[in-house]
């Protein structure tokens, strides 16, 4: 039965962020991805500029930068076919002044491959973490069932968690009137346009540039995948075009509905993140809704805060259940201030595109974002720094 400090369940960005961090401290860590690789299709992938100065903060993010991404500095959606920019990120105190479009396995590698730079690192590549005993976590792999002692147990296997169901554990759903088709089109040499959002009459679409495609995200109203699938994937390839003329000569790339993932967005939180030698972060703690792209950046801000309150602690005593809600008290509430923005643009703008019928006027916030461009540092400042922004300390 191996035994260790920390044994984290999930692979993603607040796992991997947290492992390293414990690892750099010297304390021993098991980090258990239940995947052979990271080589997969994620939809978080854009590291914001508060991810890349901690990066800076680490003395990793020349190497970092030298992965493949897209910068973008500013962001704008075409409303009703009018183009509007609605973030600039080139005026924020950081050192990039951008987001990053990056593939998030080259993220995840970087991360894994900085954590085995230290010997306290370990991580266990087709393992799941599947039940739990106190501080024990029954973890399968290929080889069967192991166990696995833990002075403290961190939940970090996403908005599915299967380490939270079997603690018990039952999250607080604040509702969402949308679910998500991703699908990937063709980037041709001349495409001219930027990532965008593009909004019109009960339709709304994103597309963000990966070099070589784009990856578009496509709104649906909570549920319709059903009604979207039964009208047919002609009729949804002539939407796609129709709502973005550029896609008009290669949806045909869409050649079944297996190229079409269907994100089921959820946005809700834990009451309690803790129980006595249990701390859950990320999107196990709290799932954030697409917009805005923060999921992956809220995820390493938990990972930063917990290492910056446990590593200490850890370091000369045993962990008390106050240590680990401190954890909490400390991220809640930007997380919270978050979702509550997340939820009210939900509920008054993609709800209402959604259910409209006649043409979509410019709202008053985004003319006067066309009118004073120094107010579009507000929304990049949001979305880019996120509320309270985490710093490393040890």
């Amino acid at each position: 039965m191996p035994a260790t400090r920390c044994c984290i369940a999930g692979g993603g960005p607040a796992g991997m962020m947290l492992g390293l961090l414990l690892a750099r401290a010297g304390i021993d860590v098991i980090v258990l991805e239940k995947h052979e690789d990271f080589l997969r299709d994620f939809r978080g992938d854009t590291i914001h500029p508060s991810t890349m100065e901690v990066m800076h903060e680490l003395g990793l993010l020349t190497d970092f930068l030298k992965l493949p991404y897209t910068p973008t500095a500013r962001m704008g959606a075409s409303i009703g076919g009018e183009y509007v920019e609605l973030a600039d990120f080139s005026h924020l105190p950081v050192q990039c002044k951008f987001i990053a479009m990056m593939p998030q396995w080259e993220f995840l590698n970087f991360l894994a491959e900085a954590g085995r730079a230290y010997p306290s690192f370990h991580l266990m590549m087709r393992a799941e973490a599947m039940g739990l005993n106190g501080q024990t976590v029954t973890v399968r792999t290929p080889d069967g069932e192991i166990t696995i002692d833990a002075e403290l147990v961190i939940g970090a296997d996403g908005r599915a968690s299967t380490l939270r169901d079997a603690a018990g554990f039952t999250p607080i759903d604040l509702g969402a009137p949308m679910d998500v088709l991703w699908m990937r089109l063709p980037r041709h040499a001349g495409d001219s346009v930027r990532s965008m959002g593009r909004i019109s009459t009960g339709r709304f679409m994103a597309m963000l540039d990966r070099g070589d495609y784009w990856q578009c995200a496509y709104v649906i109203p909570k549920g319709g995948i059903e009604a979207t699938r039964a009208a047919g994937l002609p009729a949804f390839r002539a939407a796609v075009a129709d709502l973005m003329p550029l896609f008009s000569d290669r949806t045909e790339d869409i050649k079944t509905w297996d190229d079409v993932k269907l994100l089921t967005v959820a946005v809700n939180h834990l009451p309690e993140w803790s129980r006595p030698g249990l701390l859950f972060i990320g999107d196990a703690a709290h799932a954030m809704s697409p917009i805005g792209g923060v999921g992956v950046n809220y995820a390493v801000q938990d990972a930063v805060a917990a290492a910056n309150i446990l590593i200490p602690r850890m370091k000369t005593r045993a962990l008390t259940h106050e240590d680990l809600r401190d954890v909490q008290r400390r991220r809640e509430p930007p997380t919270r201030r978050m979702q509550r923005l997340q939820v009210f643009l939900q509920n008054n703008l993609i709800s209402s595109v959604l259910a409209a019928k006649a043409p979509l006027k410019l709202p008053l916030l985004v003319r006067l974002l066309r009118w004073f461009p120094i107010l579009r540092r507000i929304p990049a400042r949001v979305i880019g720094m996120g509320f309270q922004p985490e710093h490393i300390r040890h």
